[in-house]
């Protein structure tokens, strides 16, 4: 004898995808203050997710071309990771649009 098949459905009968959040940018800006050793240090301690190669990549890329992608993700994440790099003396900016 086989077993009973069980489908389930939401409530309302209409599946519901979740939406992805808009991703941003968070971008470096070169300045003329900063110690290169400081920006790495900096980057390692706001933004989890990094490594030490890709923090010394990124502050390499800004103090070349005066700009770098630090990380793309959501718009709250990419607010929290700009403020923390701003009020570690950096310069940093969000934009719209992921990599």
């Amino acid at each position: 004898m086989d077993a009973p098949t069980i489908t389930s459905q939401p409530a309302s009968g209409v599946e519901r995808s979740q939406k992805r959040p808009p991703i941003y940018k968070v971008l470096l800006h070169n300045d003329n203050y900063n110690k290169r050793e400081y920006v790495v240090k900096v980057l390692l301690k706001v933004v989890e997710q990094i490594t030490v190669d890709d923090a010394v990549t990124c502050m390499q890329e800004a103090h070349e071309t005066g700009v770098a992608l630090v990380v793309a993700c959501p718009q709250d994440n990419a607010e929290r990771y700009c403020e923390g790099l701003r009020l570690n003396g950096l310069t940093s900016t969000i934009e719209p649009g992921g990599c």
